[in-house]
């Protein structure tokens, strides 16, 4: 049931750059998953954002997972000001965020060329949409394809604190299987990327829709790019469901807190998932994730070779360095 509010004008800023008229469905429309849980006191910046961009021909996907805060008003005064072929309101499963995605994915899917992982607090840059659709418009049509990318890191003040990690190594199933590459809010997949994701079963337990995503597509002979140059800023408070990964102590705390057994929790329900949709992945992809599993359980002088051997790997040093270490204490 909507709830009753009061209608309060957005800038015109807003107004004029979501024009009211009907969006064609054609090689550049992109669809905006953004889904929402309590999310009121940064959302309109999000939005005022995303009405900002230089590729203007956008829809926004809004999947609300029980806010009880302003959330689901203010997603409804922007739907009335800019109207319902700019802004669809959905309820979300609230079953966690990561379901949320899937399933707002799943009502877009095949009604749009591209779609794109957006968070409820962050300031999208101009640019952000154009940059991924650049590289996204020279990919083959029908090969799954993802853009992702780096970060800049703000406080609620909108003060830059620093960047996201940058990540050289090129991005393949090896590396996914051992981290997920950017997050989901920098993500942008086209078509048939989205018709690989739309199979993954509702059901079934995902550690994180982005690294998911990332596994999925690099799995199945998708191509991702990894975009080095930030297009987004992350706003970090005491609300975020996953925290910045900026400097030394947080990435050592994650580190620490991965060799305690989260890693391998996390490859556990990564390989299930992947396990039922065996059929799709190739079949260089397929050997790769079963000699995977094999090092899991193999006694220590066997797990390090087919480790060694797969050549999997992390983006960094440091990364690469506890890797190391979680093979050879059984943490993977």
């Amino acid at each position: 049931m909507e709830r009753a509010f009061k209608l309060v004008p957005t800038s015109s800023r807003s107004a004029a750059a979501a024009p009211l008229n009907s969006l064609a469905k054609n090689v550049g429309s992109v669809a905006v998953l953004l889904c929402t849980f309590n999310g009121g006191r940064f959302l309109r910046d999000q939005l005022e954002s995303i009405a900002a961009q230089s590729h203007s021909n956008w829809m926004i996907y809004a999947s609300d997972d029980g806010s009880t805060d302003e959330t689901v008003e203010i997603l409804q005064q922007y739907q009335k000001i800019w109207g319902e072929d700019r802004l669809v309101l959905s309820q979300g499963p609230q079953s966690g965020f990561t379901n949320n995605f899937l399933t707002v994915l799943g009502r877009a899917c095949g009604q749009h060329a591209y779609y794109a992982f957006c968070d409820q607090d962050d300031h999208w840059h101009p640019a952000k949409l154009q940059r991924a659709l650049s590289w996204l418009e020279r990919q083959p049509v029908r090969q799954p394809s993802l853009y992702c990318g780096r970060t800049r890191v703000i406080d609620v003040t909108g003060k830059a604190l620093g960047f996201s990690p940058l990540f050289s190594k090129r991005p393949s199933f090896e590396n996914a299987l051992m981290q997920s590459l950017a997050g989901g809010n920098t993500m942008v997949i086209n078509q048939a990327a989205c018709s690989l994701l739309r199979e993954t079963s509702t059901d079934m337990p995902l550690v994180c829709h982005d690294w998911w995503t990332y596994l999925l597509v690099t799995g199945c002979g998708g191509n991702v790019y990894y975009d080095p140059t930030p297009t987004l800023d992350y706003r970090q408070h005491n609300q975020n469901v996953i925290g910045a990964n900026t400097s030394i102590k947080s990435r050592l705390n994650r580190l620490v807190h991965m060799l305690k057994g989260s890693l391998r929790e996390w490859n556990t329900t990564n390989i299930a998932a992947l396990n039922t949709l065996s059929s799709r992945l190739t079949p260089d992809n397929a050997e790769s994730l079963k000699r995977f599993e094999q090092a899991r359980n193999a006694p220590l002088t066997t797990r390090v070779k087919l480790m060694v051997s797969s050549r999997f790997y992390r983006q960094t040093l440091l990364g690469n360095l506890g890797l190391a270490l979680a093979v050879l204490i059984k943490r993977i």
